[in-house]
């Protein structure tokens, strides 16, 4: 199926297919049918709310496609942020990918092109045909709060190598890859879900830098490009963050590195975008500044205002109808590579493939992965594992008990997932026949907790200190004195998100290995490098200093 040329749409139905939305729930809610029904909404985007197991997906991504179909004959593009690693928002049955860095460390091109076709494979199997991945972000800033482990590293030359081979395998897969967050986030101190960033630094450094990876990816011909909420006052001198800036998406992106494919923004209710211009005039002005497709991923009510005040400003003459257009263009392109597919015989099987068809109708509960998908991950996480200081302590003592301490997020944000994680370091350690207390803590640890584990860790000799972004968290850099400064312990960190945390630890802590993430197959990683039967083999790929440029 071809989408509708766009002489057969009406305004407000092309305003339509330039909004993608999210909504609450596993089942479609009555607000984002009605957006579809009403409003021709030309995309939907997912978060770990929408999604339990594949079955599930593949029919809910079958029923939005079948009413967008009944309502406009225009289908959706349906997308998700599975980067791998800790941004998984669909993490049951699929393969547990290791994210970016961990790629990074790794350094294998082939790995990381693997590891995106197999993700973009299994996502397709769900009915999903949009990856806001990857990140092409460079990150070179030890004190960036969202980035971090989602870059595959700390220089260009890394990011482009690895993030390129992200693209192929992606679209290889049939899946619109989505390169963000231009122009870079990367080097950044704040987040932009919180505040209004800014990179400071001049265009020279800039265009060796921050813009060398994204300008691999538009001649590659990456399906999409996502803004980021960020000031770049040597491209923008009036204070406008690049979503809403046309000297960034019109005259960098689409003048100066050629790119002519989606411009998605990132979202507008994040607060950079909705605290400081609001989310109607933040949807018209990312639309005058280039942008094709405007993300509102959570609210009806803004949702509904981005809409509404899209078609006023073409009414109002303030958009040309012309501009439209373009955009729209843009997308039924898109769509008739990536989203035609997924809705090819609608009568009988709403989502055509055979794996899709499938999991939505005779599978429940069954998995995407295979054998050799498994593999691919857990190969990767073994090689990613890399040691930053000290080697002489290992591996530990299988005679002696180990006490290990691991963190857990217990307050959620978009890119910090609440998360039980029961596979963890400890649990693979007692695998591996060692005798094993582990004492869980909050990210945040309370004196309380802290009291507790130094209580517990004066009658062993040797500990396991997983830390979680230790960097933002002064409880367990406390805890981690603490712990050092126990006369008869034997101390080994492990950085279970970001490396960074090595550079706020005491030089007490002897022994500090890089994870990367807490997810089961690198924490299996852990344990065997802890016991002696893997070595650290990674390569630590970013800066445990700030650039200077």
């Amino acid at each position: 199926m071809v989408p509708k040329g766009i002489g057969e749409l009406k305004l407000r139905q092309k305003i339509g297919q330039m909004l993608m939305c999210g909504f609450h729930g596993t089942e479609p809610s009555e607000n984002i049918e009605r957006l579809i029904r009403e409003q021709h909404l030309g995309g939907i985007i997912y978060f770990r709310r929408n999604l339990t197991e594949p079955a599930q997906a593949a029919k809910l991504s079958a029923s939005l496609q079948q009413l967008a179909l009944a309502h406009g004959g225009v289908p959706l593009l349906i997308a998700i942020d599975q980067e791998g690693g800790m941004v998984m928002r669909i993490d049951q049955g699929v393969t547990p990918i290791p994210g970016s860095m961990a790629l990074g460390a790794t350094g294998d091109v082939e790995a990381a092109y693997e590891a995106a076709k197999v993700m973009g494979s299994e996502l397709k199997a769900m009915g999903i045909n949009m990856n806001f991945a990857p990140c092409l972000d460079i990150n070179n800033n030890p004190l960036n709060p969202v980035i971090g482990v989602r870059s595959y590293g700390g220089d260009a030359e890394t990011v482009g190598r690895l993030g390129t081979a992200a693209v192929r395998g992606y679209q290889e897969a049939g899946i619109a890859a989505t390169v963000k967050h231009f122009p870079g986030h990367g080097d950044t101190g704040d987040d932009s879900h919180t505040a209004l960033p800014v990179v400071p630094h001049l265009r020279e450094r800039l265009d060796r830098l921050e813009l060398a990876p994204f300008r691999q990816a538009a001649e590659l011909g990456v399906d999409a490009v996502m803004s980021a909420h960020v000031l770049f006052p040597a491209v923008e001198p009036e204070r406008l963050p690049a979503t809403l800036s046309s000297r960034v998406i019109d005259g960098l992106l689409r003048q100066e590195l050629g790119y002519d494919g989606v411009v998605v923004t990132d979202c507008l209710e994040m607060n950079a975008i909705a605290e400081h211009y609001g989310i109607a005039e933040g949807a018209v002005m990312a639309v005058e500044a280039g942008a094709d497709l405007v993300l509102v991923s959570h609210r009806i009510e803004r949702q509904q205002t981005a809409l509404d005040a899209l078609v006023q400003a073409v009414e109002s003459g303030r958009i040309r109808e012309e501009r439209i257009d373009r955009s729209v263009e843009r997308l039924l392109a898109l769509k008739s590579r990536v989203a035609s597919a997924a809705v090819a015989g609608a009568d009988h099987a709403p989502v055509a493939s055979a794996a899709v068809a499938g999991a939505a109708h005779h599978a429940p509960g069954a998995s995407l992965a295979t054998e050799a998908s498994q593999r691919l991950a857990e190969r990767i996480a073994e090689r990613s594992v890399t040691l930053l200081r000290g080697e002489a302590g290992l591996p530990l003592d299988p005679a002696k008990p180990v006490l290990v301490v691991w963190p857990e997020v217990r307050v959620g944000t978009e890119v910090d997932e609440v998360l039980a994680r029961r596979e963890t370091a400890g649990y693979w350690l007692a695998k591996l026949n060692y005798r094993v207390r582990e004492e869980r803590i909050g990210v945040q640890p309370t004196a309380e907790e802290q009291a507790h584990v130094v209580e517990l860790a004066r009658e062993v000799e040797q500990i396991v200190l997983v830390t979680y972004n230790a960097s933002f968290s002064p409880g367990q850099v406390e805890l981690a004195k603490a712990l050092a400064a126990l006369p008869k312990a034997k101390l080994v960190g492990a950085a279970a998100r970001n490396p960074f945390d090595i550079s706020v630890l005491p030089d007490e802590v002897k022994i500090y290995l890089a994870c990367y993430e807490n997810t089961p197959f690198a924490m299996k990683a852990l344990a065997r490098v802890l016991a002696g039967e893997l070595s650290a083999q990674g390569k630590l790929p970013a800066p445990l200093e700030a650039s200077e440029g």
